[in-house]
């Protein structure tokens, strides 16, 4: 009797199809006439193929320039302590005229509504056109993306760059890696403005998106390569991607890259055929947050002659945001933000939940209650996750409740109210949780439900944060976070960093929780790409 009926056998392959592996499959003749159910088997084994394709981004001047404007305190910016270590650092600059950039970039940063550099861009344009090697660290909203984007296009046009559509295998002369798709393709959609009138062609590629598709759009050419960790490898390991040509390599929001969720990813996409030592290509890497552990991880990618620019309070909260603790029990929160929206009126709100079915659940409640609310989260269809960022910014619905996946990077104007319904468990995703509102010298407001039973771990870190941020420390808070039971050490606020370059010999975020379990976390809740 043939045993034999259906074998399968696999290979590593790109990180598309079944997961990264090429599946064989011969079916004996005995099985023949169970083909329809050995398809069956084969498709819910792969899954179903992804067809979504994005509605092209607008080809209007003024959707492509649109931007909100800077808030009353941008010009506190100014007052920012800024902090460079490494050896020979370039002069900052103090205007974009003293960037040299091509008439083309003036006029494009100028539509953009850009009248003067913040901290990051007046010290990280100039180290980026030297040549060096960047670890930056600067709160959210502060303007890091146009301080690495400016300079490479810069660059590039100077160079005569030009995006080529006649080649199978594109080779882009600068990649640019983010942890989720809707910061990456928030990226694109700058690199798309600054390059806006050039022969510079950005292109971004992200998970749940036809594959064929990007791969259309790729072929058309491509400078510069915009893209999350999977897909990326995906387009490499298809052939479509070539790396030799890389001058440049950006990791945004560079922590959660490097942490025990992406590492691997990043070590296999800078050891891919044909990718540049660090020595021969240019290394950037940008986030609010650069826990210890990161910054000796960062290290094996930079030249050992890099860079740190430490913006403000790095790794610390934003103080035009007003924080604020509401003591409360697991069984409490709903009723608590409830009466919290009632009180708030028609404001654009951010409610932050620990999991994906509490993100569904706690959205269907208040549109029960008749707030207008969508939800984003891992394991919505990136048809459904582009609709209700869509709906959110548009002020269709004026609350968004979101998992970990939301809290990055993501810049959506006039977020005036951001709720912690449930805590996170370390303080850097606090911090970029936060960091929602209160962008480019705007002010907002974040309330935090506490729940002594859950969050007690997080106690000591909270109220570093509150006082590098000047802001008010509730008395039970600061009770809580030296009862005991709060593991984390704590040390009294430092004047102006929580932290400076390790190889200074100094310490990252008094108190913080370890970042390796806040990747578990997120890694075991989220789809991130």
């Amino acid at each position: 009797m043939q045993r034999n009926l259906i074998a399968i056998s696999g290979e590593q392959g790109g990180r598309g199809g079944f997961g990264g592996v090429k599946l064989h499959v011969h079916i004996s003749a005995a099985c023949q006439l169970y083909l329809p159910l050995c398809a069956a088997f084969l498709f819910l084994t792969a899954g179903p193929r992804v067809t979504y394709v994005p509605p092209p981004p607008s080809e209007d001047e003024e959707s492509i320039f649109s931007h909100y404007e800077s808030g009353v305190n941008f010009d506190k910016y100014d007052e920012i302590l800024v902090d460079v270590s490494g050896t020979n650092p370039p002069p900052a600059i103090m205007t974009f005229d003293e960037a040299a950039l091509c008439e083309s970039l003036k006029r494009n940063v100028s539509k953009s509504g850009y009248v003067k550099p913040t901290p990051v861009q007046k010290h990280g344009i100039p180290i980026i056109s030297a040549g060096r090697d960047l670890m930056a660290c600067a709160q959210t909203g502060s303007g890091k993306t146009a301080a690495f984007l400016l300079p490479i296009l810069q660059q590039l046009m100077a160079d005569g760059a030009a995006a080529s559509c006649f080649s199978e295998m594109q080779e882009p002369d600068a990649i640019i890696v983010a942890p989720t798709r809707e910061l990456i393709n928030q990226i694109y959609l700058e690199a798309r403005k600054f390059a806006y009138g050039t022969c510079v062609r950005p292109v971004v590629v992200y998970g749940g998106v036809s594959t064929g598709h990007q791969i259309r759009d790729l072929l058309r050419g491509c400078n510069v390569l915009c893209g999350t960790p999977g897909r990326l490898l995906d387009m490499i390991g298809r052939g479509k991607v070539g790396l030799t040509k890389v001058r440049y390599l950006v990791l945004d929001e560079a922590d959660r890259m490097l942490d025990m969720g992406f590492e691997p990813d990043m070590r296999r996409l800078v050891g891919s055929p044909g990718m540049p030592s660090k020595e021969n290509r240019q290394t950037l890497m940008f986030s609010a947050t650069f826990p210890e552990d990161i910054q000796r991880l960062a290290a094996d990618f930079l030249k050992t002659d890099y860079l740190f620019l430490a913006v403000g309070i790095v790794g610390g909260a934003c103080s035009d945001v007003e924080q604020t603790f509401v003591q409360v029990t697991k069984f409490a929160k709903r009723e608590q933000l409830i009466d919290l929206l009632k009180s708030t009126g028609s404001e654009r709100t951010m409610v932050f939940v620990e999991t994906k079915r509490q993100a569904d659940f706690i959205a269907t409640i208040l549109c029960q209650e008749k707030f207008p609310t969508t939800s984003i989260h891992g394991d919505r269809e990136q048809w459904q996750r582009e609709q209700a960022l869509g709906d959110f910014r548009s002020g269709k619905c004026s609350v968004l409740v979101a998992t970990s996946v939301g809290a990055r990077g993501l810049d959506i104007p006039d977020v005036q109210f951001v709720v912690n319904f449930d805590l996170p468990n370390n303080i850097d995703e606090y911090v970029h949780r936060i960091g929602r509102t209160g962008r480019c010298g705007n002010t907002g407001r974040a309330v935090s439900f506490y729940d002594p039973g859950a969050d007690s771990e997080l106690a000591r870190s909270l109220v570093t944060i509150l006082s590098k941020a000047q802001q008010e420390v509730p008395s039970w808070l600061e009770e809580s976070a030296f009862s005991g039971h709060s593991p984390s050490g704590f040390n009294p606020p430092r004047k102006h960093f929580a932290s400076t370059d390790l190889r200074k010999g100094g310490f990252f975020q008094d108190g913080s929780v370890t970042s390796q379990l806040a990747a578990q976390t997120a890694a075991d809740d989220e789809e991130w790409e």
